[in-house]
């Protein structure tokens, strides 16, 4: 235990000396904080204003446009491609089994985008918004504060076949949730640390039905979830009906940027089975909660590099794709 807790200290060195080497060449792929410097540089200011606006008239839209940038990121890299909407050439990632009726925020993201159009024509792309996106909606809910690493272009096609098959499931085990987080490249320290983002944010009934009534199949609830919480959760999510019954993921402070997520799992009330079994199913993920609810500033470090992380995912850059002028269409679809 010693041990391990001695590396996730270690881990925490690894921002200071990326920054430090970006000046040296840049550490993300080709991607770098300073892209649109020249090109247009009021380009951070015009995202963070209208995601501020958006999250003071909705404070669930922070969770919303995180979860955008990270439904990108699982599918063909973070390149956008879950914006395009059906046309002609493209089968829309929106209608997929974990996008529809559940993923929101596209219109601040065309908000975003008309905004940049109208600043710097055809420079900055959809795939940079939604990281920049995610970014500032963090920080506005008491969450850190990273440097976007930035210079993605836009996909030019869609996968929903990847949307279904590549995006955590709620009700996934946790191997397969760590597979699917490996063949982004990403770690366990990124799949515990970014579950985090469910610090705030809510979910649908019908995501958490199954730990509430039958979750092995014999009919009963789930034993690791709390018994009273469960009743509370049975009241709002019945048995059939209701299911896109809203319920927050971290229910202590649904609206703040903290590590209540960890303890919470840690008291048995995790809302997801995804969520709950970081600490029922691994010494190694179950280390990392109690560490992250123990230490918010630990937690907070390891979510802004798992993000970096994430974000770092396969990008278009140099000639490579497009850089939309309308997020929900390719260029020469009219």
């Amino acid at each position: 235990m010693a041990t391990s807790m001695g590396c996730l200290v270690l881990l925490c060195l690894v921002s200071p000396l990326l920054l430090a080497s970006a000046v040296h060449g840049h550490p993300w792929g080709g991607l770098f904080p300073q892209f649109y410097d020249h090109s247009c540089p009021k380009a951070k200011e015009i995202v963070q204003s209208i995601v501020a606006q958006a999250v003071a008239k909705e404070t669930r839209m922070a969770a919303s446009l995180v979860r955008l940038h990270f439904h990108d990121c699982f599918v063909k890299g973070c390149d956008a491609s879950v914006l395009l909407d059906n046309s002609s050439s493209i089968v829309s990632e929106k209608g997929s089994n974990p996008n529809r009726n559940s993923l929101r925020g596209f219109e601040v993201v065309d908000q975003i985008k008309a905004a940049l159009e109208a600043a710097c024509p055809g420079t900055v792309s959809c795939a940079d918004i939604l990281a920049l996106a995610a970014r500032d909606s963090t920080v506005l809910v008491g969450g850190p504060y990273w440097d976007v690493p930035l210079g993605r272009r836009d996909s030019l096609g869609a996968s929903i076949q990847g949307s279904n098959n590549d995006i955590p499931a709620p009700n996934n085990t946790l191997p397969t949730i760590i597979t699917k987080f490996k063949r982004q490249g990403l770690n366990v320290v990124d799949v515990v640390a970014l579950s985090g983002g469910h610090t705030i944010g809510m979910s649908r009934c019908t995501s958490f039905r199954q730990r509430l009534y039958n979750q092995t199949g014999n009919g009963m609830a789930d034993s690791t979830l709390d018994v009273s919480y469960a009743a509370q959760l049975r009241q709002g999510c019945p048995r059939s009906g209701g299911d896109n019954n809203l319920f927050p993921l971290d229910f202590v402070t649904p609206a703040k940027f903290d590590n209540f997520y960890y303890k919470n799992l840690l008291a048995g009330k995790g809302l997801l089975s995804s969520d709950e079994v970081l600490l029922t199913k691994s010494t190694e993920t179950a280390a990392l909660v109690k560490a992250y609810a123990a230490d918010v500033n630990l937690f907070f470090q390891h979510f802004a590099q798992s993000m970096v992380n994430m974000g770092n995912i396969s990008p278009l850059t140099g000639s490579q794709g497009e850089i939309r002028k309308n997020c929900r269409r390719l260029n020469n679809d009219h």
